[in-house]
């Protein structure tokens, strides 16, 4: 497939098919965050990445589109597409702000102090998260298999529920799962294996 790169070569020929909207009303004008860059040229996305100072929010839909807040072409920012695999960087002291919807959202990874928020529930057959670094993860399940890895000193917020969990993480992580309900979850803390347990017996974790 071919890559889709938007960058500050490519953008001034995106914006003039795509134009702006609002991030919320009532809000001034003015501000940068209510600039916003929808990219359209892409598709059946299955896994995310993200790097660096990036604040995401995911949620499904019945047809994938990416939404870019701030003006990031005019900042230190890549919105990559290949393969299924979306890709999204910023190293700016302005955090970026991006709103990605999916229709089949499999696999989200994110790294260094990235920040990842599901709006509404987040549902899935098979879903995984990896955290990494000092990444934050913000969640509300509604799946039927949910494989959580928290490394590093990520820090994670579980609700909703699942059918079925793996969860893993290490001493250094932080892991809330009180609003999390699972029919059976495997809990794995710095590689000890927990055996199989109802959602109830993890509560508190």
């Amino acid at each position: 497939m071919k890559t889709k790169i938007f960058t500050i070569a490519t953008i001034a020929a995106i914006v003039i098919g795509i134009g702006s909207t609002a991030l919320a009303e009532g809000n001034n004008a003015k501000n940068d965050k209510e600039v916003a860059t929808v990219l359209t040229d892409v598709s059946r996305i299955n896994k995310i990445e993200v790097y660096g100072n990036v604040e995401l929010y995911v949620s499904n839909d019945e047809s994938d589109q990416v939404k870019v807040y701030n003006r990031y072409y005019a900042e230190d920012a890549v919105v990559q597409s290949r393969n299924g695999v979306l890709r999204i960087s910023s190293y700016s002291n302005k955090k970026l702000v991006v709103w990605v919807k999916a229709a089949d959202l499999r696999s989200i990874s994110a790294y260094d102090n990235a920040e990842v928020r599901s709006f509404g529930k987040l549902s899935g057959i098979d879903l995984t998260v990896t955290l990494n670094n000092n990444a934050y993860a913000k969640f509300d399940f509604d799946a039927f298999s949910a494989n959580i890895t928290v490394n590093d000193r990520a820090k994670a917020d579980l609700s909703g529920n699942a059918m079925e969990c793996s969860l893993k993480y290490n001493q250094g992580a932080t892991v809330n799962s009180t609003e999390f309900a699972a029919g059976h979850m495997v809990r794995t803390v710095d590689g000890v294996v927990a055996s199989g347990k109802s959602s109830s017996e993890f509560a508190g974790l």
